[in-house]
């Protein structure tokens, strides 16, 4: 657009929303990187997948970072995982279930104004409605996917151990953080 003759160009951000923005990208990448590691590295090998302390990241980063940046930083660290230890069938599904599940937690503990005012039950209680998600849509995905709801059945006691386990590590974080007040 041209005004009075000379080009007038949109107004630039200022450098604390660009710093802002470069600093929420890092730690959404440190967040995906994390979750990445865990759901990676520690598996315990189940009927269709395995067990992880990946889910116990994705609790915190959901109480701590802003929504969006902790689901898709979920979903990536989650996706990658999947297509790395060899099960690229679940990354769309991985994608999707583990962005819900940020959603779940979010929604469940950021009513009274985020993480830090949030007491421990409702954290608890969100992290087990997010597992108890996450249990049920990966016992679906398993039945269309393998075409069989003997299979997505099968499955169901593994992923509720997992959620539980995830549940009780991302309890023990929470507590550490709010004893050293970092949340």
């Amino acid at each position: 657009m041209v005004k009075g003759g000379f080009p007038v160009f949109p107004v630039c951000p200022s450098p604390d929303a660009t710093t802002n923005r470069t600093r929420r990208l890092c730690l959404a990448a440190l967040l995906a990187a994390l979750v990445f590691v865990l759901t990676y590295v520690p598996k315990i090998p189940i009927p269709v997948g395995y067990v992880h302390l990946g889910d116990s990241v994705i609790y915190v980063g959901a109480l701590v970072f802003a929504r969006r940046d902790a689901a898709l930083a979920a979903s990536i660290g989650s996706c990658l995982a999947d297509f790395l230890g060899g099960f690229p069938l679940w990354i769309v599904p991985t994608f999707l279930i583990k962005y819900v599940m940020v959603w779940v937690v979010w929604l469940l503990t950021h009513s009274r104004g985020g993480a830090r005012r949030v007491p421990l039950w409702q954290s608890t209680l969100a992290f087990l409605a997010s597992s108890l998600w996450m249990a049920a849509a990966y016992g679906a995905c398993g039945a269309l996917l393998y075409g069989s709801v003997a299979v997505g059945i099968a499955s169901l006691p593994g992923l509720i151990l997992e959620g539980l386990v995830n549940t009780l590590v991302a309890v023990v974080a929470v507590m550490a953080g709010k004893k050293w007040h970092v949340l």
